[in-house]
């Protein structure tokens, strides 16, 4: 059995074992990335932002699974009961799972109203260039965030090494 496998096997192992309070971390991790990423973004449509290029298609689907694996990332963080708290770096997965959540905005936000784009390359430039890079660019933020939730719930499943005296 390979090493992936064995991952995706520990991960799914760890999610049949959360308790409710994970499952509710997980759900309003979900809808609060959907807020962040998808309200500035206007892919959520709201009274406090515009775009300037209509959403495209692939926005919803990015934004979706950008939500749920970003909610499931966020809820590895969660303390169970009786479980002692580890003391250290993030775990793995930590950075990937940022990384992949910061993409997911340039990835799903409207070409010409990235002030950092437009600065780069011009409006006929965010149009040509870095429109047709965003599909890729919420590719990899997703593949990124599922990275993260995998690293991080396999480890869960782990048994912790505590140290005797």
């Amino acid at each position: 059995m390979s090493s992936s496998r064995r991952s995706l096997g520990r991960a799914g192992g760890a999610l049949r074992g959360w308790r409710a309070r994970q499952w509710r971390v997980a759900g309003v991790g979900a809808l609060a990335t959907a807020v962040a990423v998808g309200a500035p973004t206007d892919v959520v449509p709201n009274p406090l932002f515009g775009r300037s290029v209509p959403v495209q298609w692939w926005n919803y689907p990015a934004l979706a699974l950008t939500s749920v694996l970003a909610g499931i990332v966020l809820s590895t963080y969660v303390r169970r009961p009786g479980v002692p708290v580890s003391v250290g770096p993030a775990g793995p997965g930590g950075r990937m799972g940022a990384v992949g959540g910061a993409l997911s905005f340039f990835a799903v936000g409207c070409p010409v109203c990235n002030k950092l784009v437009l600065v780069l390359l011009g409006a006929s430039g965010a149009l040509n260039y870095w429109a047709p890079v965003q599909p890729l660019l919420a590719v990899v933020s997703v593949v990124l965030l599922a990275e993260a939730a995998v690293r991080r719930l396999s480890t869960q499943a782990e048994c912790p090494v505590t140290a005797r005296a």
